[in-house]
């Protein structure tokens, strides 16, 4: 559990670890549009590297609430290019991928993504466990229902976190099946869940290392923080931070975050905590 394999570089992630987020999308919920040309992508990249980001995360599709559906071909044509110019530039011990389609996916592995993110556990894709387990990379598996369009709508849950730990514990088998060695879980704050479903989620987040994976936690600048503080996602750095604390007293081990500094810093002052 302590360490993943990224293509021979050993991670560990005994300590947390910090995982910079690059939208390549025009209508992401917080920084949609903002990587406009290879330069900003460049920068964005090296200053989350230079502020402490383990990993880095490429994204080409839009997964919010209500996200556009696009084509295969227009998810590629985002993300290939970005990866092929952060691997010319940069040596990135993670360089993750995400997408939950298996054909993207092959693809992005061709051209250095050595994780991958996927937000619906091999769920919308058939072929995704295979892959992976083919590639030996390590893979993380989100939990959510539906698909962006319409998870939204399904969040009746008779008991939310033993289903989302009868969930985990399929996938994970399906994944240990396919040859998946490494893995990671994500609980899917915000993923048909609501503003209140979300804080009991994090209420009980330690109940997940049941799976001895380790667990990671997107919650930055999400609903659930600027709703609740009726703020706008670009005001919500600071609750996005007290959040990020509660995750890792309740065992996180990657925070997968816009901003990476602030992350950093927290995780520093995480490790002063003494935890009996």
């Amino acid at each position: 559990m302590a360490t993943i394999n990224c293509a021979g570089t050993l991670i560990d992630l005994s300590i947390p670890q910090v995982m910079g987020i690059v939208n390549c999308t025009p209508d992401s919920f917080y920084d949609g549009g903002k990587l406009k040309n290879d330069a900003a992508i460049l920068n964005q990249v090296e200053k989350m590297l230079d502020d402490g980001a383990t990993f880095i995360d490429v994204g080409g599709y839009s997964s919010r609430p209500d996200g556009t559906d696009i084509s295969v071909d227009e998810e590629l044509s985002r993300v290939l290019p970005v990866l092929d110019l952060i691997t010319s530039r940069f040596r990135v011990k993670g360089l993750s991928c995400d997408s939950f389609r298996e054909s993207v996916i092959e693809k992005a592995i061709q051209h250095g993504a050595n994780i991958v993110n996927d937000i619906s556990a091999g769920l919308l894709s058939e072929p995704m466990l295979q892959t992976v387990g083919k590639a030996k990379v390590p893979y993380i598996m989100m939990h959510m229902r539906g698909t962006p369009q319409t998870m939204k709508g399904m969040t009746s849950y008779e008991n939310m976190l033993v289903e989302i730990n009868h969930y985990f514990s399929e996938r994970i088998a399906a994944a240990r099946a396919c040859g998946i060695n490494d893995m990671i879980i994500d609980p899917g704050f915000g993923f048909a869940k609501t503003r209140e479903q979300n804080f009991k989620l994090l209420s009980d987040l330690e109940l997940l290392q049941a799976h001895q994976v380790p667990i990671l936690a997107g919650v930055s600048r999400k609903s659930m923080i600027y709703k609740t503080l009726d703020i706008t996602a670009q005001e919500a750095l600071n609750g996005t931070t007290a959040v990020h604390m509660a995750c890792l007293l309740k065992g996180a081990k990657i925070l997968r975050v816009h901003d990476v500094k602030e992350a950093v810093e927290t995780i520093r002052l995480y490790k002063e905590i003494p935890i009996n």
